[in-house]
């Protein structure tokens, strides 16, 4: 069994309100969930309106397979084109 855990930081540009901020993290949580069946949450960043700090989790049978998802899962919020990747990092256990 393999545990995959990926930070990721990212960044909304032009957001001025915190309902602003939840109403874009909401979509992207439900998103990844439906499409990946992962688990997600805001794990950092909780009082800046520009920026959030989202870790998402994988397990699997396979550490290849893991650390796939997850990089499916960085590559599908890019695509998204509603916020900014500012970094990421993928670790397996």
């Amino acid at each position: 069994m393999s545990v995959g855990v990926c930070v990721i930081e990212l960044h909304l540009h032009g957001n001025n309100s915190l309902k602003g901020k939840r109403q874009i993290l909401r979509s992207i949580k439900d998103r990844i969930r439906n499409k990946f069946n992962a688990s997600v949450a805001e794990i950092d960043a909780h009082d800046k309106l520009q920026s959030i700090g989202l870790g998402v989790a994988v397990i699997s049978n396979d550490r290849k397979y893991t650390n796939e998802i997850l990089n499916k899962i960085v590559d599908f919020i890019d695509s998204m084109n509603v916020v900014e990747i500012v970094d990421y990092s993928i670790e397996i256990f």
